[in-house]
């Protein structure tokens, strides 16, 4: 058996590791995300659905990643109908973490918080756990359905359980930075600019650190309303899958907080999956894929992976002179 002394050079690596971690000038990623939210500036988050997505969003530039629920749900041939389990959620999510080692916030779409206030309180402590910055809540009833399938035959959750849901989850997290968002589904459920400000001002009441004002049609006319009514009491953010030719200037006038953009990345690896598939198939050749820029190099993908990370710790901890050396043998 070692002496422990043996062990000393090692522990001081491990304690200066700590050290740097420490001194980190990066703030938190839940207060990156509560920075985002309050900030004046606009502010933007890209979807991502695994750990490549994740890393790919980062790596572009976005300050901050949206968790979809519907791009999950389709990376695992399911719909978006809670049919993958909050835990199989809770997986994908921890590999967007891992992607980019925790550094940028995430947003995840939490449904409708999986069930009742004790399944959603249960998923904050999992999501703090590991590293998420927020959580998003639909005020519909679970199971869920996607907002853009017979939007209004969906049945809004009653008022004072969505309300009593939001408490349960400020009241559980453990880092006040933690964000929740409250999703008004009162547009995309057929109910006017009423009942959707009575709910925002209900769940703000109750908790909310921001609204999402969800709307599914081809124009801003219900997010201007609401922002008109709404001003600036709390941050409010917006998905404009359904109005994408309106300006984000438009928007930013009228004093949104962030953007959300929703489901791209899915969407869009679907079309070149189903291509890149075709012309194979097709054609039982490689000869115009390869080297065409239709797919990236296989050293990229590596790249992702970081590979060469694991090729450095081989010879850190699988060499034997790098591991007697270390410790001081």
């Amino acid at each position: 058996m070692l002496a422990h002394s043996a062990l000393r050079p090692l522990a001081s690596a491990q304690a200066r590791t700590t050290a740097t971690r420490a001194f980190s000038t990066a703030p938190k990623v839940t207060t990156q995300l509560k920075e985002m939210f309050q900030s004046k500036e606009l502010g933007y988050l890209m979807e991502a659905h695994n750990g490549l997505s994740a890393k790919i969003v980062a790596e572009t530039g976005f300050k901050g990643i949206w968790a979809s629920g519907l791009s999950m749900s389709a990376s695992l041939g399911v719909r978006d109908a809670n049919e993958a389990s909050w835990t199989q959620v809770l997986d994908c999510v921890e590999y967007m973490v891992d992607a980019n080692d925790g550094e940028i916030p995430i947003l995840l779409d939490g449904d409708t918080g999986f069930g009742n206030f004790n399944n959603a309180r249960r998923l904050i402590k999992k999501l703090e756990q590991r590293g998420v910055a927020g959580v998003c809540m639909e005020d519909k009833l679970f199971p869920k359905t996607n907002s853009f399938i017979d939007g209004e035959l969906q049945p809004l959750a009653d008022i004072n359980e969505f309300c009593g849901k939001i408490m349960a989850c400020k009241d559980t997290q453990k880092d006040p930075d933690f964000q929740v968002v409250a999703r008004l589904e009162a547009f995309i459920t057929g109910y006017g600019l009423d009942e959707a400000y009575k709910r925002a001002d209900a769940y703000h009441a109750a908790g909310a650190d921001a609204i999402l004002c969800h709307s599914k049609k081809s124009d801003d006319t219900d997010i201007k309303a609401f922002m008109e009514a709404w001003g600036d009491r709390c941050p409010v953010i917006i998905v404009p899958t359904k109005y994408p030719n309106v300006p984000v200037s438009t928007f930013e006038g009228y004093g949104v907080s962030t953007i959300i953009w929703a489901n791209h990345n899915m969407r869009g690896a679907i079309v070149a999956m189903r291509e890149i598939t075709e012309e194979i198939y097709n054609t039982t050749s490689l000869a115009g894929v390869e080297g065409s820029g239709k797919v990236c190099p296989v050293a990229e993908v590596f790249r992702y992976q970081n590979t060469a990370e694991l090729k450095t710790a081989e010879g850190m901890y699988e060499s034997p002179d790098a591991v007697l050396a270390r410790m001081g043998r």
